[in-house]
């Protein structure tokens, strides 16, 4: 027999532990298409949520010292940034969803005070190839709530992402 745990928010002193240099991916020695992701995460009334976790993962490309894997605080304005190698397109999910590759992205989880489960999504990126035939982005059948996973590119190498937690324009979550 099984007992679920309860689930539990971040906290309120977790931004107090060292992560420092944990938004670098490359923070190994990887190297490659190094790009930078930037966001903003707020609130239902459009304030800033100026005490999120916010941690990434990706599929690691064949390089070395990449693990893939970063984390970092919002500040009081409820942004983000990471830097990181550029995603590549990944095999499909089998099963319901075929076996269409997946477009470059990144998997995405935020973690505040008051949320009771962490929230998940994924970041695309604009004007990357395979947005119309992405098995998972294509579950969202409204373009409108579909375009709130797709980073817009704001330089050579940048992208920019604002999340909205819940009310008009509302990011898309996954259940996990």
């Amino acid at each position: 027999m099984s007992i679920t745990t309860a689930s539990q928010t971040i906290g309120p002193y977790w931004h107090l532990l060292p992560f420092e240099g944990w938004n670098d991916l490359t923070r190994f020695g990887a190297t490659g298409d190094v790009i930078t992701i930037t966001g903003r995460i707020t609130d239902g009334t459009g304030a800033a949520a100026g005490d999120c976790c916010v941690e990434i993962w990706q599929p690691r490309p064949e390089v070395e010292n990449f693990d893939g894997f970063g984390r970092a605080a919002t500040d009081k304005d409820g942004g983000f940034s990471f830097t990181t190698l550029r995603p590549e397109p990944v095999p499909g999910v089998h099963g319901r969803l075929g076996n269409v590759q997946q477009a470059p992205h990144v998997g995405l989880t935020i973690m505040a005070r008051g949320l009771m489960k962490a929230l998940q999504t994924r970041i695309y990126f604009e004007g990357d190839a395979g947005h119309d035939q992405d098995p998972v982005l294509n579950l969202i059948e409204d373009p409108a709530r579909r375009a709130t996973l797709v980073a817009k590119k704001t330089g050579a190498a940048a992208y920019h992402l604002d999340i909205v937690l819940q009310g008009a324009g509302e990011t898309v979550f996954f259940a996990i």
